[in-house]
């Protein structure tokens, strides 16, 4: 297994800067995944690790040895694309095997790797067909399988669900976990889809305007983003302005509109008392009804059901936009109505304020 380690990578195109200094460091075996809108610059980043582009400043090093300008067939990685690039006229089991071929490994032992690639992906009895006979998730596992049967240092995943429905998109996130895991093989994948990315990923890493602005474990990402871009874009949070009013500790007390609330447990920014800010909560976070903790008051603007949830879409006290989830089964408010909602004061975080900027 092996690392890969971006430093101050910098890439322009013509006066439009893609990526700006990113510091980043896949650990050997990890799964991390770069999460963002398009345009933020995660595509870059993976091709210029794949060497399709070749960054205007900085080093790329895989293995602790530095590629930065080396060229892509000289580099020992394995690349899945969105589009699955098979060659049409080769069978499945032809296609696998192509990559081996231009490495020169020999027949017999290119042929037990092929059949144990087959295995992997579970599509052994799909071995002599052609890509056009196909589904697009068999497609996609042929072009993993391609992928990975050349023993590559590094997995590398260019959006490569995007072209499929939702459930196949979920049983392909995972398929790829599993064979990521069985073959422990670092592994780099971009993705615009936050619900990916958290399911599938060791690390995550959002980006912004060509920059990382923040990497974490998907838990610690959800529950305490260090932004509110962030917050807004892993998952949906609900947001009130408030001022703080004391702290003591990890424990605060902020007040918005007369109403008093506490935020317990420690903040990734400094606040001071005085200090405009925003408090956060999920929207899983929130109890129609006294349920104990911070308590405000909303109306319900609409309700609508999502299957094992109604999404609950509220106003608050000085006409805040709030969503609040049910559980299916349990008593749903109608719309127009007043409600009561509660939340722990351990559920809820505050964010600094920002000013609205480019993505």
């Amino acid at each position: 297994m092996s690392d890969v380690l971006l430093e101050q990578v910098r890439k322009a195109y013509g006066g439009v800067v893609a990526v700006r200094g990113v510091d980043l460091r896949v650990a050997p075996g990890e799964f991390v995944t770069l999460l963002g809108p398009s345009g933020c610059g995660k595509t870059t980043c993976l091709r210029m690790v794949a060497g399709f582009v070749e960054p205007d400043t900085g080093r790329i090093l895989i293995g602790g040895k530095d590629v930065t300008h080396v060229p892509p067939y000289r580099r020992n990685t394995g690349m899945v694309f969105q589009s699955y690039a098979l060659f049409p006229h080769l069978t499945v089991a032809a296609n696998i095997a192509f990559g081996m071929q231009m490495r020169g490994v020999g027949r017999s032992d290119a042929d037990q790797r092929t059949k144990e690639a087959l295995r992997l992906v579970q599509l052994e009895a799909l071995a002599g067909r052609y890509p056009a006979e196909l589904s697009g998730g068999q497609k996609q596992r042929v072009a993993l399988a391609r992928a990975v049967v050349i023993r590559p240092q590094v997995l590398l995943l260019d959006e490569p669900l995007g072209a499929l429905d939702l459930k196949l998109r979920e049983e392909l996130q995972v398929e790829i976990k599993r064979v990521q895991s069985a073959l422990g093989i670092t592994t780099l994948f971009v993705t615009h889809d936050q619900g990916e990315a958290l399911g599938m990923s060791d690390r995550v890493a959002v980006m912004r305007g060509g920059e990382i602005v923040q990497i974490d474990t998907p838990t610690a990402l959800y529950e305490r983003p260090n932004s509110m871009y962030v917050a807004n874009f892993v998952g949906r949070t609900n947001l009130i302005e408030v001022v703080l009013k004391d702290r003591e500790g990890d424990s605060m007390r902020v007040e918005a509109n007369g109403a008093t609330f506490s935020v317990a447990g420690p903040q990734d920014a400094a606040f001071s008392v005085g200090e405009r800010c925003l408090l956060a909560t999920r929207p899983e976070h929130f109890t129609i009804g006294l349920g104990g903790g911070n308590v405000l008051t909303a109306n319900v603007l609409d309700v609508s059901y999502r299957g094992s949830i109604w999404n609950v879409e509220l106003s608050g006290p000085r006409n805040e936009s709030l969503n609040a989830q049910v559980r299916s089964g349990q008593p749903v408010p109608q719309k127009g109505e007043a409600v009561t909602l509660s939340f722990p004061p351990a559920r809820c975080f505050l964010l600094k304020m920002e000013q609205p900027r480019a993505s």
